[in-house]
């Protein structure tokens, strides 16, 4: 059986409300002490105490759960996709506008929520950090040809997550109320920059 299988139980399994929830937490404190990387779907059952099959059953692969666990929307996914589509070209304003599309449907988008609470629970730090390195910075420095692509990707992370605090949580005006539009275009080339502009 590989983490990324996928399994179905008819009949009992259907009720299992209460089994669901235990593996959500224990994955969520497991995903933040040890990281995506290091936790395994074998060690998430043991210490929920169930069978690995049953968290296949609900959350079909290791990525589902973890998607579950920040309560990832499914369509962010294909969002991030669109984002590395298409190459380093005009990516500064993809990513800003694919961000700001989908963090505006919703205050539970999982970009929000983790850095809404990331300050004061070290758990929800570790998954934000986890969830940005392995959606955005590892994939950013990967087009990157450059000795820096670590430092250039992570200045991008330092732009994304200084517009989601001040959008979404401190809101402050006018980039609270600001059109997904105008801020691709302002905060784009930024991005842009920091990604393939010349080294300072």
């Amino acid at each position: 059986m590989t983490e990324n299988g996928t399994h179905g139980r008819p009949g009992r399994w259907r009720s299992g409300a209460e089994s669901r929830q235990r593996i959500l937490e224990t994955a969520r404190e497991l995903f933040g002490r040890h990281g995506y990387g290091a936790t395994s779907v074998r060690a998430i059952a043991t210490a929920a105490g169930v069978d690995p099959a049953m968290v296949f059953y609900f959350f079909k692969t290791k990525q589902g759960l973890f998607s579950a666990v920040i309560d990832i929307a499914g369509s962010v996914p294909p969002a991030i996709e669109s984002i590395f589509a298409e190459g380093l070209d005009g990516i500064g304003e993809r990513i800003v506008r694919t961000l700001v599309a989908n963090l505006d449907k919703s205050d539970r988008a999982p970009l929000v929520m983790l850095t809404r609470s990331a300050p004061t629970d070290p758990q929800s730090e570790a998954l934000l950090r986890e969830f940005i390195d392995r959606e955005i910075t590892d994939r950013l420095a990967a087009l990157l040809d450059t000795p820096d692509a670590a430092l250039r990707a992570a200045m991008v992370n330092a732009q994304i997550l200084g517009l989601t605090v001040a959008r979404y949580i401190m809101r402050l005006e006018p980039l609270a109320s600001a059109p997904p539009g105008e801020l691709a275009g302002r905060f784009g080339p930024l991005l842009q920059y920091c990604l393939t502009g010349p080294p300072s």
